[in-house]
């Protein structure tokens, strides 16, 4: 097990890399604990919950919402939660993001931690301290940044995930390779999902090469003034068309950089847009789709990113290289219809 204490801003969060579920008892007490998680993560993990307070949620992006963070906080007043007690995620992106908020606002602020269950969670969802849910159509529209205490990983939890949770995570993999890491591009593109699945070590260390590279960004800008912006790479189409069509997060991501690479290209001479859409397809991601451009390009106009006028855009100069390009709203639109997508 690697242990890395990181400082974000005013707060100080544990990482536990290549740890075991086990040690969480080394961590916290039962006795002020409760366990959130889903019925998936549940179902395939039962032996884990036993002797936790545990509260099952329902599993999906469409619950997301409100009114299962009020279903989440009726069950913790009825099990005695208070303020001293923490609360642990257990589970993919969505229920990190849901216990992070939960967390935020139930007694105006209580600990949390997080356990990762998916490769999405464990190199970008349950890092950074983005805590919220989805309105309507709308990704990530409430919420609030509040780092948790802890995360725990623990690579055997990603046995029993299914072939499009292994897609999912990739697409966040290949994501932080494009903007920030040439090298690991290249060593993506001479292997393939099924090594990482074969070989443990491989993957640990994969992992942990993609967790520090959000980490590093998010310490140096936890608030998204600056750089923390370059995540965004691929979400700003990708969170438009997400839950228009009921797209898990990496087919939504993935489609979104395929569209950012060809608007690099274009915009900022990006030469290598034909071999990021290679690899996306390598990992078995969507690339180049047909889509609503008009219903996409009214949700983007309420992107976080977007000021009314102009979109913050992600674009890539070279292959490990991104930069925040402003670009008008009625230029983005041009380019859209060039792209003959709508």
């Amino acid at each position: 097990m690697t242990r890395k204490k990181i400082l974000f801003g005013s707060s100080t969060t544990t990482f536990y890399f290549d740890a075991a579920f086990s040690y969480l008892e080394k961590i916290v007490s039962k006795e002020h604990t409760f366990l959130v998680t889903d019925t998936n993560v549940f179902a395939k993990h039962k032996k884990l919950f036993k002797a936790w307070n545990t509260i099952v949620l329902k599993a999906g992006e469409q619950y997301k919402i409100q009114q299962t963070v009020d279903v989440l906080i009726d069950q913790l007043i009825k099990m005695g939660a208070n303020r001293q007690s923490i609360l642990i995620g257990v589970g993919g992106g969505v229920i990190t993001d849901i216990t992070g908020y939960a967390a935020g606002i139930f007694m105006r602020g209580i600990r949390f931690g997080l356990i990762p269950t998916s490769l999405l969670a464990m190199v970008d969802a349950a890092i950074g301290g983005k805590n919220g849910i989805d309105v309507g159509v709308y990704k990530n529209m409430v919420g609030l940044i509040r780092q948790p205490e802890f995360l725990l990983y623990d690579v055997s939890l990603l046995k029993s995930l299914p072939d499009a949770e292994w897609k999912n995570g990739f697409a966040e993999i290949i994501k932080h390779a494009a903007i920030k890491d040439a090298k690991m591009f290249a060593e993506l593109e001479q292997n393939a999902i099924t090594k990482y699945k074969k070989d443990a070590n491989a993957l640990a260390s994969l992992i942990q090469r993609n967790a520090m590279i959000k980490i590093k960004v998010v310490v140096e800008d936890e608030f998204e003034k600056g750089d923390r912006k370059l995540l965004n790479f691929g979400h700003t189409l990708g969170h438009a068309i997400e839950n228009i069509y009921e797209l898990s997060h990496g087919q939504a991501i993935s489609i979104g950089m395929t569209y950012a690479a060809l608007i690099s290209a274009q915009l900022k001479f990006y030469k290598e847009a034909p071999r990021l859409i290679s690899l996306l397809q390598k990992y078995g991601l969507p690339t180049i789709a047909d889509f609503d451009a008009k219903q996409a390009f009214k949700i983007l106009l309420k992107d976080k990113k977007g000021d009314g006028v102009s979109m913050h855009y992600i674009l890539l100069e070279k292959t490990g290289k991104a930069v925040v390009q402003p670009i008008l709203l009625v230029q983005l639109q041009e380019i859209f219809k060039q792209f003959k997508l709508s």
